[in-house]
């Protein structure tokens, strides 16, 4: 395919992927489905008169298609000066387990049960949903500039959603975890959703106000997501990240630094190259308070005037975007009980409701909270309900009072901390 575009365009891209996930599902603590899904496709993006255009399919023999309508869509796209990269090594990554890559569906179905006993044994009640999902992911793109890039990964997935009725109390806890490698690690991610459901046994009331919030890891999630927006390289391009021309200036609180890492083993998003064949990095976005740079793929880094940060992130039927690979928020110094004593009395956050509504692109939040917990004299006293968080992150964190030593990674591909604030509006309907 590579050798008939190269006839008709100034420059081509071939991109191919090829998934195998076998998936097991419980509803009720009781297995519902097991199946094995297999996806096989390819995508194409061609320079022709110096316009970009894009194509794919899931259609191995609808090739002479394919190339028409990536031609077709070259017509109309974008004038963008890109080249598309030569080849370059890689660094090393472990992103395949072959332990993983053998699960079989009885074992997957062992180790859902095994969860869910966790989760029970801390709560009878508790009516369990979770899918396991163990994949083999081939993906390869190569293009008329003699770029090549290959990887093979073996991603394991859990998610967990557990529901408790009592009377006229409704509980919704949700959870994910992943990997790319076999291990206890489904065991540890239920023992801390089990603490969860013990936690939130007690429920008690919290008055409306200013005061100190503690996010959990999952729950810093309400913070870190307006802030990725803003530090991507094609929102800082189109000037609406409030970021944009503000490289090198201090605009978050000194303890707060900010890295993009897609060359850790062992991770779902990590890889040699990222989805264009540039080699993944380790990026510093924000150091000690400072910004330091965006996330930018060929296209955004090219009109910016910048160079990729290997960032490039595509799904079959999507061209590629400037994305997050591994998201890592540092930790600092303070323990969990310690920063619960520094709040005397304030809010737990672990599970904000909503993400991504409303106006995130300009650092705005204002979730509900499926999960959180009132603190009085240092100590979890019992969970809250009907309670609600609102905020701006360019403003409450240039204020960070503490940053916990304890990381999690929370939704597969983000590192994040306890985050200690000392002020922030909580509002109450109880």
């Amino acid at each position: 395919m590579l050798t008939k575009l190269r006839h008709k365009t100034e420059q081509c891209e071939v991109f191919t992927i090829e998934s195998e996930a076998t998936k097991v599902g419980f509803e009720a603590n009781a297995l519902k489905s097991a199946e094995v899904e297999e996806t096989r496709g390819v995508a194409l993006r061609v320079v022709a008169k110096g316009r970009l255009g894009f194509a794919a399919s899931t259609d191995p023999s609808a090739e002479e298609e394919l190339i028409a309508n990536a031609l077709e869509s070259a017509k109309h796209g974008d004038e963008v000066p890109l080249r598309f990269p030569a080849r370059r090594e890689g660094p090393r990554v472990a992103v395949y387990d072959e332990r993983v890559a053998r699960l079989s569906i009885p074992r997957l179905v062992e180790m859902g049960r095994q969860v869910i006993e966790i989760i029970r044994q801390a709560d009878p009640d508790a009516h369990v949903k979770l899918d396991l999902v163990r994949r083999i992911s081939r993906t390869r793109v190569v293009n008329s500039a003699g770029g090549l890039a290959e990887t093979v990964k073996s991603p394991l997935e859990l998610s967990v959603m557990v529901e408790r009725v009592r009377d006229d109390d409704v509980l919704l806890i949700y959870d994910y975890f992943g990997t790319t490698t076999l291990g206890e690690d489904h065991l540890d991610f239920a023992r801390h959703f089990a603490r969860k459901l013990e936690l939130a046994r007690a429920v008690t009331a919290i008055k409306s106000g200013r005061m100190p919030v503690l996010f959990s890891p999952l729950g810093a999630m309400a913070l870190v997501l307006p802030l990725i927006l803003g530090l991507n390289g094609k929102n800082a391009y189109r000037r609406i990240s409030p970021m944009a021309d503000k490289v090198g200036e201090r605009l978050f609180d000194e303890n707060l630094t900010v890295v993009d890492d897609g060359t850790l083993d062992g991770r779902p998003a990590s890889a040699p190259h990222d989805d264009e064949g540039i080699p993944r990095r380790r990026n510093v976005l924000i150091e000690r308070g400072v910004l330091r740079g965006f996330l930018y793929d060929l296209k955004t880094a090219v009109q910016a005037g910048v160079e990729s940060t290997a960032s490039g992130s595509r799904g079959l039927f999507s061209p590629p975007a400037p994305a997050p690979s591994n998201l890592i928020v540092e930790g600092g110094e303070a323990g969990l009980e310690e920063m619960l004593a520094d709040m005397g009395e304030g809010l737990l956050v672990d599970t904000p409701l909503g993400l991504g509504q409303g106006n995130v692109i300009s650092g705005a939040f204002a979730n509900p909270l499926g999960l959180a917990f009132k603190v009085e004299r240092g100590e979890i006293v019992g969970r809250v309900k009907d309670v609600s968080i609102a905020g701006n992150i360019y403003q409450v964190l240039r204020e960070v009072a503490a940053l916990g030593r304890e990381s999690r990674w929370v939704y597969g591909d983000f590192k994040l901390p306890y985050i200690l604030l000392p002020s922030l509006n909580v509002v109450s309907k109880g």
